[in-house]
């Protein structure tokens, strides 16, 4: 680029130009700049105008460009024996550059465009420049005084850039520190490392620690893969979602079959979806065998996240009552006064003897909010708030109104029994030394008892409802009267619903409906009898669940490619003498679930 050229270059050049004419900034400004006041002495800061109106106004301008009026001659000014006047040239050399005729003086056009009003220095802006004589000192251009700014950040840059760790620093980096702890260890590493390296050879430059890590990280693959052989294996994937492609590139760089993939987990409910969508169908579409068994303890929160999406109700409840918790929590002070308001109910409680004293008794909690990943913290939610109800509502006036409508009322007790009933076995499934059938003798007897309260529970349920409502001084509605939906417009309702059929059918019907469905569908007959027949290889308690004929029925009805017939009665032989060796050989004795087994 020629200098000329360079020297051109007008603040319109770092901006696209749009083709067809007017640009739209233009079409759509709703100022217009008078032309007629384009003298800069006349110009109106840009921060005046409305915050939404600047940059329309900044765009005016920028597209009239700078007001460099051509006159035949310009007025001079005597600097001591000498007269100087502003040259027409200095135009085409500086962009920038504005000139006043009214004040024969010289302003910054794009200081102007950008002006900071925390700035001192606006001597360009308001009262101009008409010190011709050093003018003309290039020192003193605003592009130089922008190039030195440039310069300097870089410079600040590069400092920020340097390394802050010495070499007498306590920690020098995972890589060093690795190398310096393997050194104490071998007197022949110590040798040949970081200050004993021969000739300097250290090779602890960032670049070179990338690659030897890469290098120990293929060796420990490939030596993986060595072991494996043709082995069958699992595959365990976290956050997984649409991976399938970059999975099988994977199993196919290590030269891993499909065919013997026989196992597949994923942290993700994208894959836990439907059966046609889900990242497991994909993998089962070409190998069978390849069951899939989810984490069991997020299986239960993705029920409960399943179930609010499908109830409207009841996801509007969850979304207020995570209001009402972070409203609390956010004040220290609602949160000193959600404790006295407590600590005043129980004093009164136990004043009229409806409350026992003992240790540990009657501690003031706080609300907490229901997480995202834990069944338990929404049973903590729903029992917290029942709990401190009263407290709250002195509190939370300005979520008086919700907590005290019906609906929220209802949909709050229907879900600290429902889920109160999921509880124990989600804390059950949390637990690691949970033997599995333990864990799937839980999953049948919760969805026996979610059964039996869908049954039978709903006359006590709606009795202690009433007896809540009245302790609270809350309106129970009348039951047999017409369901009046809240839509806010007088639009006519679509069906005639009395409102116990709404709150029986299509809330707590629909909702323990919901949990069955989604319980049953993350609990598979298949994945349970798989499960319970794996169980027989379990060494709990010295293998008493060890079962000859449970693992040779697995085998055969799960594995069928994978053993001959002939094998399964092989595999029974041997299945007795293992019996005998898992009982009497010592290091058996230690082994306590099945990957150590494995």
């Amino acid at each position: 680029m020629s200098h000329k050229s360079k020297s051109r270059k007008t603040l319109l050049s770092f901006f696209a130009k749009v083709d067809g004419g007017q640009s739209s900034n233009e079409a759509s400004s709703p100022c217009n700049i008078d032309a007629s006041k384009r003298d800069p002495v006349l110009h109106i800061s840009i921060n005046t105008y409305l915050i939404d109106k600047r940059e329309y106004v900044r765009m005016a301008y920028i597209n009239m460009g700078s007001f460099q009026p051509e006159l035949q001659k310009y007025p001079s000014t005597k600097y001591g024996k000498q007269n100087r006047r502003f040259q027409l040239s200095w135009f085409s050399k500086f962009i920038w550059l504005e000139y006043s005729v009214s004040k024969d003086k010289a302003f910054c056009f794009s200081c102007f465009l950008f002006y900071d009003t925390s700035t001192k220095y606006d001597a360009f802006i308001v009262d101009g420049c008409q010190n011709w004589n050093n003018l003309k000192d290039p020192s003193r251009h605003i592009d130089k005084r922008m190039n030195a700014q440039s310069s300097f950040q870089v410079l600040e840059n590069r400092l920020r850039l340097k390394t802050s760790i010495s070499v007498n620093s306590l920690n020098r980096g995972n890589f060093i520190e690795l190398i310096k702890l393997l050194a104490t260890i071998n007197e022949e590493i110590n040798k040949v490392v970081l200050e004993n390296a021969p000739k300097n050879a250290q090779y602890i430059a960032p670049k070179i620690q990338k690659e030897l890590w890469n290098i120990l990280a293929n060796k420990v693959q490939h030596k993986i893969r060595e072991r494996i052989e043709d082995a069958k294996f699992c595959i365990l994937v976290d956050e997984a979602s649409t991976l399938k492609n970059e999975i099988c590139n994977v199993l196919a760089r290590y030269n891993l079959l499909i065919e013997n993939l026989r196992g597949q987990g994923y942290d993700g409910a994208s894959n836990m979806a439907e059966e046609w969508n889900g990242l497991q169908y994909l993998f089962l579409s070409n190998c069978p065998y390849a069951y899939y068994v989810h984490c069991f303890a997020h299986r239960l929160q993705l029920v409960l996240v399943a179930v609010s999406k499908e109830v409207h109700e009841v996801w509007l409840f969850f979304s207020k009552l995570s209001s009402i918790a972070n409203f609390v929590n956010a004040s220290f002070k609602r949160y000193a006064e959600l404790k006295a308001a407590k600590d005043k109910e129980i004093i009164e409680l136990i004043a009229s003897e409806e409350l026992e004293t003992g240790t540990s008794a009657n501690q003031v909690r706080t609300l907490q909010r229901a997480g995202d990943t834990r069944w338990s913290s929404h049973f903590t939610s729903v029992s917290r708030l029942i709990e401190m109800f009263s407290a709250t509502l002195d509190v939370s006036k300005g979520a008086y109104r919700e907590m005290t409508s019906f609906e929220f009322v209802f949909i709050l007790h229907l879900f600290d029994k429902v889920v109160g009933i999921s509880n124990l076995l989600c804390r059950a499934l949390q637990t690691k030394s949970l033997d599995i059938l333990n864990a799937l003798n839980y999953v049948t007897s919760t969805k026996r008892l979610l059964q039996e309260f869908r049954d039978n529970g709903w006359d006590d349920f709606i009795r202690s409802m009433a007896s809540f409502c009245r302790k609270h001084d809350i309106t129970v509605p009348d039951m047999s009267v017409c369901y009046m939906e809240d839509t806010r417009c007088s639009c006519p309702q679509k069906d005639y619903v009395i409102v116990e059929h709404h709150y029986h059918f299509d809330i707590f019907n629909v909702v323990i409906h919901f949990q069955l469905i989604e319980i049953n569908s993350r609990f598979p007959e298949q994945t349970i009898e798989l499960l319970t027949l794996s169980s027989a290889l379990d060494p709990i308690d010295g293998f008493k669940l060890f079962d000859t004929d449970r693992i040779c029925c697995l085998a055969e009805k799960f594995y069928p490619h994978d053993f001959t017939t002939n094998e399964i009665l092989a595999l029974r032989r041997e299945l007795d003498h293992y019996k005998f060796d898992m009982l009497s050989h010592p290091l058996f004795q230690k082994v306590t679930s099945l990957s150590e087994l494995c």
